[in-house]
């Protein structure tokens, strides 16, 4: 087996006298000094693993990670820094390293990582192998070939036919929901509907009843006996959305339920066994909201088996194109209207804004130009009115306007009432209405957003 060492000719010589892999057994070690050279040799040599060390001359790990996945997709690449730090792991690894590891290296442990690295790229090659696009209806769903993307993509591969829980996370709008459907679909449970449940958009008071089932008299307006969500995904799957705003008492049945692999219904003390797999997925930091004590710490990790993250679409700007071509299709097939092109000038703007909304902005922002473009063919920049790069640059800067605070001094509850108010106002403005939109926009509960509205009676007229 073959493993292409990157290392700087410095580090190199102190690396020689003692954490050098040059010595492993079974291993055939190809030193390079250059990162140009290291892409050269990926791109027309084969390798099982790689080990990048930095610093290196005029390239940061980030930057070489990235062209090294570029060119070869299933590379495990192991990157080490002589001064390890959490943060850096966490960041490497997210962008698509197998392994983050420091100086010193044990090199017993050190081998063992390697045949871990060997094992799971075999692991993806079988998997790729089996994965006829045409075969996978699947994949049509996930829009993109960005190296975030082709991640999500193998990771599907490799987890679909099996039962653990996935628990997906990403910023509202990168499409949480439509990978869950994509492991769905590629899952032996395909051929049987997904059940998806969203925990923040229903009332606490009924989201037990609707998850677990209840029987006849079980609590006030039980009227007739009902099957929850849990009994309707037997043999399927169950997408559990926003799980981080399931009340603290119901995670612990939801432990259980995920534990045994059975429940009693609401009234009842009848088992029912299950055969259902887990999805799950939220837009809120579960770890911090376990430091709040709001998020049960065991049920994040019963969730959290296989994670997988969708980044901002501003980190994958590359796919906007396909994007806006996917979604132009689909608008006009949707309205019955001959199909539209845009042009180059539009595709450039596009790629070139924030995109704060993610993926479901961009798909409003397509279907607004669609309609609003009437019988015109192509689309062009001043269909989509965007905010100028020096607007979208003031609005990311996060910066809260200052409020001085008067001499005479003010009425501190009617103050926040009237930035509170000001804030729906526009929310409502900017989704014409949309309260659900509205919500969204400004993180919150529908429910929340209703309380507010009526109790600050904003003077809008919907």
């Amino acid at each position: 087996m073959r493993l292409l060492w990157l290392v700087s000719e410095e580090a190199h010589g102190v690396l020689a006298t003692g954490c050098s892999p040059v010595e492993l057994a079974g291993w055939s070690v190809e030193v390079v000094h250059s990162a140009w050279a290291a892409l050269d040799s990926l791109a027309h040599s084969a390798y099982e693993a790689v080990l990048a060390d930095f610093p290196l001359p005029e390239w940061t790990a980030e930057e070489w990670l990235e062209e090294a996945l570029r060119v070869q997709p299933l590379m495990p690449v192991l990157i080490r820094e002589a001064e390890p730090r959490f943060e850096r792991a966490v960041r490497l690894t997210r962008l698509g390293a197998f392994h983050y590891l420091g100086d010193p290296m044990d090199a017993e442990q050190f081998a063992a990582l390697l045949e871990q690295a060997v094992r799971w790229r075999r692991q993806c090659e079988r998997a790729r192998s089996g994965g006829d696009p045409a075969a996978e209806p699947w994949r049509r769903l996930l829009i993109g070939e960005s190296r975030a993307i082709r991640q999500i993509v193998e990771t599907i591969r490799l987890v679909a036919r099996r039962r653990c829980t996935v628990l997906i996370t990403g910023d509202t709008g990168t499409g949480k929901e439509v990978v869950a459907r994509a492991i769905h679909m590629a899952s032996g449970r395909g051929h049987l509907p997904m059940v998806a449940v969203n925990c923040s958009a229903i009332p606490e008071t009924l989201l037990e009843a609707e998850l677990f089932g209840h029987v006849k008299g079980a609590f006030t307006g039980a009227i007739h006996h009902r099957m929850g969500r849990f009994e309707q995904a037997h043999r399927s799957t169950l997408f559990l959305d926003e799980i981080g705003d399931m009340p603290l008492d119901l995670q612990a049945k939801l432990l259980r339920v995920l534990q045994e692999r059975e429940l009693q219904r609401l009234g009842s003390s009848e088992v029912v066994s299950l055969d259902v797999r887990v999805l799950a997925a939220s837009n809120a930091d579960l770890e911090e909201r376990i430091r709040q004590g709001r998020f049960r710490e065991d049920l994040y990790y019963r969730l959290n088996v296989v994670p997988i993250h969708l980044p901002p679409l501003a980190e994958r700007a590359g796919d906007i194109p396909l994007l806006v071509a996917h979604f132009l299709e689909k608008v006009c097939s949707r309205e019955g209207i001959p199909p539209k092109r845009i042009s180059a000038e539009a595709i450039e703007r596009l790629a070139s804004y924030s995109w704060p909304g993610n993926v479901r902005q961009l798909e409003n922002a397509v279907e607004m130009a669609v309609i609003l473009s009437g019988e015109r063919e192509l689309l062009v920049p001043s269909d989509f009115p965007l905010p100028s790069p020096a607007q979208w640059k003031a609005l990311n800067a996060n910066s809260l306007p200052s409020i001085r605070l008067p001499d005479e001094g003010m009425d501190f509850e009617r103050t926040i009432a009237r930035i509170e108010r000001s804030l729906l106002e526009q929310a409502l403005r900017r989704s014409n209405g949309n309260k659900k939109q509205a919500a969204e926009l400004l993180r919150l509960k529908r429910t929340t957003f209703s309380a507010k509205l009526k109790s600050l009676q904003c003077a809008v007229n919907w």
